[in-house]
């Protein structure tokens, strides 16, 4: 079982930046591929950014690439969401998810889900 704990999230002018940390436990972590997504006002939630279990593979949506990476450090268990150039459709609560693959992430399957953390955007 993996648990994972979401940190780094605050409020940022448009055209700033953030770092988003997800914190998981587990002896497993390593084994999973590992997904942010998002869930602004009244929206649904949607696929942010994946990565491989061994970082080597990451996909992101449309609407992000280019200014959000995504990286892991698997001796620290931990999976990072850098986002730069920061617009105010980017404020959501922002959520880490454990899967068994990018592919699977990309269509919202998550096995482990983190409890989210806010990012707002002020224009």
């Amino acid at each position: 079982q993996v648990q994972l704990v979401e940190s780094g999230g605050g409020l940022v002018q448009a055209g700033g930046s953030l770092r988003l940390s997800c914190a998981a436990s587990g002896r497993t972590f390593s084994s999973y591929a590992m997904g942010w997504f998002r869930q602004g006002p009244g929206k649904e939630r949607e696929f942010v950014a994946g990565i491989s279990w061994r970082g080597g593979s990451t996909a992101y949506a449309r609407s992000v690439k280019g200014r959000f990476t995504i990286s892991r450090d698997n001796a620290k268990t931990t999976v990072y969401l850098q986002m730069n150039s920061l617009k105010p459709e980017d404020t959501a609560v922002y959520y880490c998810a454990a899967g068994t693959g990018t592919t699977g992430l990309a269509r919202g399957i998550g096995d482990y889900w983190g409890q989210g953390t806010q990012v707002t955007v002020s224009s």
